[in-house]
């Protein structure tokens, strides 16, 4: 596929809030991106054009619609296991190879749980390389497919987020998903 192949994106509800996603051609080579819900429809809409050119809004082919109730599962606390979100293929061609290492990792880390920047530096074979983790973490044009919000400051604090809503989205993906995966019984146990 040319790297100038149209970029096209939906807009679509989630338990969040509207969130979008965006695919080259006919998706075949995966997803291009997809974004966390950001205010209203309309600055969802102005920040995926803004990050994928001159993209288009368009209705998603099949496997773009696979993916979206994906992410419509997650953030509605219906996926207990990370594994549904692996198989959606993304198209991260674009990413240094660090990058892509590093976001495979994230990818493989299980819903209601949480990994170090250091643990994953450490994985890659690069102790000591968990700000290099964090940059490509906070680069992650895939959340929530990508679990992000999963990767943690040393000692398991949470730390920054570049997702719209900060800290408060990641603690928000959390508890949803730490209630996903049955680690609370109520909304009477804090996360933190």
């Amino acid at each position: 596929m040319s790297p100038r192949a149209p970029v096209w994106f939906a807009v679509f509800d989630t338990a969040l809030g509207a969130c979008g996603i965006a695919w080259r051609g006919d998706a075949a080579q995966g997803i291009a991106g997809s974004q966390l819900p950001a205010g209203d429809v309309a600055a969802l809409r102005a920040l995926m054009q803004q990050r994928f050119g001159d993209a288009h809004e368009a209705p998603p082919p099949e496997p773009v619609q696979r993916a979206i109730a994906a992410v419509q599962r997650l953030l509605a606390g219906e996926t207990p296991d990370h594994r549904e979100l692996l198989d959606i293929p993304l198209d991260d061609r674009r990413l240094p190879d660090f990058d892509r290492r590093v976001l495979w990792l994230t990818r493989t880390i299980p819903v209601g749980r949480t990994r170090t920047y250091g643990e994953i530096a450490a994985a890659l074979g690069q102790p000591g390389g968990a700000r290099a983790v964090g940059r490509a973490a906070g680069h992650n044009p895939f959340p929530p497919i990508v679990p992000c919000h999963r990767v943690m400051g040393a000692g398991g604090a949470p730390t920054g987020f570049s997702a719209p809503g900060g800290l408060e989205t990641k603690r928000r993906l959390l508890l949803i998903e730490a209630r996903s995966a049955g680690q609370l019984a109520g909304d009477q146990q804090a996360l933190f």
